[in-house]
C-alpha cells in the first residue's frame, strides 16, 4: 500500500465512515490536536527516567486511539468508555498518594521528561478546547471531553512524579 493516496490534494480527507470532510473542517481539528497529544506523550516516554511513568504514559498512547476513533466518526459508536476514565482517575489516585502535598507553582523544565510531560499537559488541554468547540456544533462521545480533562490532570500527576523520582 503507497502512504500517498492522493485523495487529499483538494483539500479533503476521509473520516472513519468514509465521509469526506474539508481538511480543516472542526472534526479534524480536533482529532489532529488529539495525534498531536499522543506525539508529545510519546517524546515524553522517550525521555522520562522513571519505568512506572514510562508505563503510564504508554497505556495513555494506547487510550488515545480510540479517542481519535471516536471524532473520526460521525456515527454514534462511541469507542471511549467510562472504564477509560476510571482508569485515568484510578492512576491518579495512586500516584498522587506517593506524592508530598504540593505547596508551590511548578515551573517546567525540572528533567527532560517532567517538561515533555508539561509540554503533553498544555497540548492535552488545546485539544480539549478543540473538541469542546466541536461538541457545540456536532455530536460527540460525552465521554471525550471528561477522558482529555482527566489526561491533562494525569500529566501534571506524571510530571510531579518523575520531577520526583529522578532527583
Amino acid at each position: 500500500m503507497k502512504v500517498y493516496t492522493k485523495t487529499g490534494d483538494k483539500g479533503t480527507t476521509a473520516l472513519l465512515t468514509g465521509e469526506r470532510v474539508e481538511k480543516d473542517c472542526l472534526r479534524v481539528e480536533a482529532y489532529g490536536s488529539v495525534d498531536e497529544v499522543n506525539s508529545a506523550l510519546g517524546l515524553a516516554r522517550a525521555t522520562c527516567c522513571q519505568q512506572q511513568v514510562r508505563d503510564v504514559v504508554y497505556e495513555l498512547q494506547k487510550i488515545l486511539m480510540p479517542v481519535m476513533a471516536d471524532l473520526a466518526s460521525t456515527q454514534e459508536t462511541d469507542f471511549v468508555s467510562l472504564d477509560h476514565i476510571v482508569y485515568m482517575e484510578k492512576t491518579i489516585d495512586k500516584l498522587e498518594e506517593e506524592l508530598p502535598p504540593l505547596k508551590a507553582f511548578l515551573i517546567p523544565g525540572d528533567t527532560p521528561g517532567a517538561a515533555a510531560l508539561d509540554m503533553a499537559r498544555t497540548v492535552t488541554r488545546r485539544a480539549e478546547r478543540n473538541v469542546l468547540r466541536l461538541a457545540r456544533q456536532e455530536r460527540i462521545s460525552e465521554h471525550v471531553p471528561v477522558l482529555l480533562n482527566r489526561l491533562s490532570d494525569l500529566c501534571f500527576i506524571l510530571i510531579r512524579a518523575e520531577s520526583r523520582l529522578s532527583k
